[in-house]
């Protein structure tokens, strides 16, 4: 396909998923000017590995995910931009900045769902919100471990996905999934691995507060 518009960032994007980005950088302004002239305004999104995109040098992922504009409203100085996960890319070869980053990009054929999973999928959404609520707790929750997911069940895997309290490489490995067996599966060992960690951590700021508590009582 041709070159695709590319906006690197610190979290991978999931398919299906809602993206809300604060735009006040001049070179994304130019960026979203033009895509707003588009008639499909798509752009593409991958993970920073390694750096730091706004003071350039930064390593960027070879799989990212299309972005469809579904909102844009106007501030003094930024822009809000609500977008929507579409299918997923490789990257063949970055350009040269346009000012904005640039890449000639391939899709990913989309996950083939199959009902037999439906059983796993049920598992994943139990263990997720069971985690993402315990995220929730201290602070660290992606989602509202509540949300409403998609009743297509290949977009309800995805936004599952999306929902797992689990950082961002993490994320980018299930961003690379081949099969939907195999993203379900590894949501939930990725929530499993996560959950002692946030169980001890919950219960140090418990311990904090009570401490807190008990110097105010003094």
């Amino acid at each position: 396909m041709d070159a695709v518009a590319m906006f690197p960032l610190g979290s991978p994007l999931f398919p299906h998923t809602p993206l809300a980005l604060r735009i006040f950088e001049p070179r994304y302004l130019t960026m979203m000017g033009r895509l707003l002239d588009a008639e499909d305004p798509v752009f593409g999104v991958v993970l920073i590995e390694r750096g730091h995109e706004a003071g350039g040098g930064d390593q960027r992922a070879s799989i990212g995910t299309l972005a469809r504009i579904l909102r844009i409203e106007v501030g003094a100085d930024d822009l809000h931009v609500l977008a929507l996960g579409g299918e997923r890319v490789t990257v063949d070869r970055w350009g040269d900045d346009d000012p904005h980053p640039v890449a000639d990009v391939t899709p990913i054929p989309a996950l083939v769902w199959h009902d037999e999973l439906e059983p796993l999928r049920r598992e994943a959404e139990r263990v997720v919100r069971r985690v993402a609520t315990l995220a929730s707790t201290i602070g660290s929750a992606r989602w509202d471990p509540g949300a409403a997911i998609a009743e297509d069940p290949l977009e309800a895997c995805w936004q599952i996905a999306a929902m797992a309290p689990v950082g961002a490489y993490d994320q980018f490995r299930l961003l690379q999934a081949t099969t939907v067996g195999g993203l379900l599966r590894s949501v939930i060992d990725l929530c499993l691995e996560e959950e002692p960690v946030l169980v001890a951590r919950a219960s140090d700021a418990r311990d904090d507060d009570d401490r807190d508590d008990d110097d105010r009582d003094e």
